[in-house]
């Protein structure tokens, strides 16, 4: 009687955790395929360019890796407006040092 009355629970317990988890939605993300660098990139395309745009995309590429990108960015955000951000000059900085770095590093290829 007590092995009937453990299997019934136990039967009784799975059929409502199946039913209740079968029943949970799931919330679809319809922005996580949408490509914000090129979404900016458009947008200054048109002519609504603004400084937080350009440093967004500074950022974006500086980010990817995509240094001579970054540096395109960086200097359209200081030609609008004076940055004194530090990390926006330290991200400067570096891009510049790794263009430069690039650029000799193929100059000793090429010789």
């Amino acid at each position: 009687m007590k092995f009937k009355s453990n299997l019934l629970a136990f039967l009784l317990f799975a059929g409502i955790s199946t039913v209740s988890f079968s029943q949970t939605k799931t919330k679809t993300d319809v922005n996580k395929d949408i490509d914000v660098v090129r979404v900016y990139e458009q947008v200054v395309e048109e002519g609504y360019g603004t400084p937080f745009i350009y440093k967004e995309l500074a950022n974006a590429y500086y980010f990817k890796s995509e240094y001579n990108k970054a540096l395109l960015w960086f200097e359209k955000l200081f030609k609008a407006e004076k940055s004194s951000d530090p990390e926006i000059l330290q991200r400067y900085k570096q891009a510049l040092k790794a263009v430069k770095s690039s650029q000799s590093s193929k100059a000793v290829v090429k010789n």
